[in-house]
């Protein structure tokens, strides 16, 4: 034997309301289908749960024991429902973020904030390919990223496209330069972050494609470390033009001749595209996403 939440449902709301006519409005389910349900349940068990009258029905008592327990089964229901709307509003919960940097990140991050003031904000930090690994290995529910390889598992939303630009140093012969042409960096030595980096990828497909190589001095996993380096003297860098902060001892510099680009998309793992959080940091992505870039 086996017992459905359908037929407790309709008996549920037959005893509530006191007949098929009313609880089939309530539920806005046919009075046939209440009527079937409501007679299975006691053909299945060989028991009267209702006197049918000509207007109304009167519980027997197995019908009354019973509308007790379901009253309790129809309270524990409401509760569920009113904790699952609750965590589909997000107010409450985890959102965790791989990003290549923090400029992007910690502007979408105040915006999101400002909507969803109870969600809890982690960030993991690293270049494209170990963000794209977090998403991956479900470590993270979103991630910030350029230029990876494409992948079944992942959707990826393009977000914003940047401009490569170099930098220098005061004491470097260009720091009064506004731009230089591709040819001539091709002679200077670079610190650079390490290979997965997107705007070092960027960049050396450019060079290569015109055809020219550079000349790595230094290689450093974290842009703290590469600003620092070229602040020291130690060689020109490369980095994308928004994440250039104004700094009394660099001086960014435009490259004239070719224009270098890197492409920044939101990620996501597929699997996990029904997650709440997820539908609203890509709300607040798609609302930032036309806005200028803050400095």
């Amino acid at each position: 034997m086996s017992i459905s939440f359908s037929q407790l449902r309709s008996f549920h709301a037959v005893a509530q309301h006191g007949g098929f006519t009313a609880a089939s409005r309530v539920l806005n389910v046919g009075q046939p289908t209440l009527t079937i349900q409501v007679k299975e349940l006691e053909e299945t068990y060989g028991i009267e749960l209702l006197i049918r009258r000509s207007r109304h029905v009167e519980l027997t008592e197995a019908g009354a024991a019973l509308y007790d327990l379901t009253r309790g089964i129809m309270k524990f229901c409401d509760e569920a429902h009113e904790l699952l709307t609750a965590h589909s509003q997000i107010k409450t919960g985890h959102l965790r973020l791989a990003t290549v940097g923090p400029f992007h990140a910690t502007e979408i991050l105040a915006a999101f904030k400002r909507a969803h003031p109870g969600i809890e904000i982690s960030t993991l930090l690293g270049n494209s390919q170990r963000t794209l690994e977090h998403i991956l290995n479900f470590e993270a529910e979103v991630a910030i990223l350029a230029h990876v390889p494409e992948d079944p598992r992942v959707e990826m939303v393009p977000y914003r496209k940047h401009r490569v630009i170099a930098f220098v140093n005061r004491e470097h012969p260009w720091f009064k330069r506004k731009s230089v042409k591709l040819k001539e960096l091709a002679d200077q030595p670079f610190v650079l972050r390490e290979r997965g980096s997107t705007t070092r990828r960027a960049f050396e497909a450019a060079m290569q494609e015109a055809g020219h190589s550079i000349k790595p001095v230094f290689e450093i996993e974290s842009r703290e470390g590469v600003w620092k380096a070229v602040e020291q003297g130690l060689g020109i860098s490369i980095v994308a033009d928004f994440e250039f902060v104004s700094h009394p001892n660099l001086r960014a510099i435009e490259i004239s001749d070719r224009v270098i680009t890197t492409q920044y998309s939101i990620a996501y793992h597929k699997e996990r595209s029904h997650s709440p959080i997820i539908k609203a940091f890509l709300e607040t992505a798609r609302a930032m996403k036309d806005r200028p870039t803050r400095r």
